[in-house]
Parts: C-alpha cells; sequence; structure tokens
C-alpha cells in the first residue's frame, strides 16, 4: 500500500528571543529553536516529519489533529486557521 500524503500551509511563528530564533506552530502547537533563523526552521521542518513519523506510526495522527482542532473534510484534513495576531496589554506582578 502507498503513502498517502496531504500538503497543508501552516502558520508558523518566528520569534526572536535573546540569541535564539524559535519557529512555533498553533496548528500543531509544536515548537523548536537554532542559533540562526534558517537553523530554527530547519529544525522546525524536522520536528514535524518527526512528529508526523511518529503519531502516524502509534495510529494516534487523526486524534491527535482532532485534539489540535483539525476539521476532517472527506479523505483530507484542515488545520485551524490562525486570522489574526495581536499584542495584548497584561500586567504582570513582579515578586521582588
Amino acid at each position: 500500500m502507498g503513502k498517502t500524503q496531504l500538503n497543508v500551509s501552516l502558520a508558523v511563528t518566528l520569534l526572536h528571543e535573546g540569541d535564539q530564533f524559535v519557529a512555533y506552530s498553533p496548528a500543531l502547537d509544536l515548537s523548536t529553536s537554532g542559533d540562526t533563523l534558517e537553523q530554527a526552521k530547519t529544525r522546525f521542518s524536522e520536528a514535524v516529519d518527526i512528529f508526523l513519523e511518529e503519531t502516524t506510526k502509534k495510529g494516534t495522527l487523526p486524534e491527535v489533529l482532532s485534539d489540535l482542532g483539525w476539521q476532517k473534510s472527506n479523505d483530507s484534513w484542515l488545520p485551524p486557521v490562525v486570522i489574526g495576531q495581536s499584542s495584548e496589554l497584561v500586567n504582570i506582578p513582579l515578586l521582588v
């Protein structure tokens, strides 16, 4: 039996934290980091591959995707769609 492949476009947030770059996707609740932006992107791609390989191997991919808000449509899966990003003012108490 051949592999079925699904190609989807995922929103990936790229952050610069201190001396590290972080790549995060809310659709998979998956993140990774690197010393450079390119390294973070490469590592993110590798992490997605590992995530999909392991959940497929365990037979839990449909359940995991559903728990993450993905919708099954015919023989395809649709990731949750990021509709915006905003900055919100929050008060963080500092314990000194």
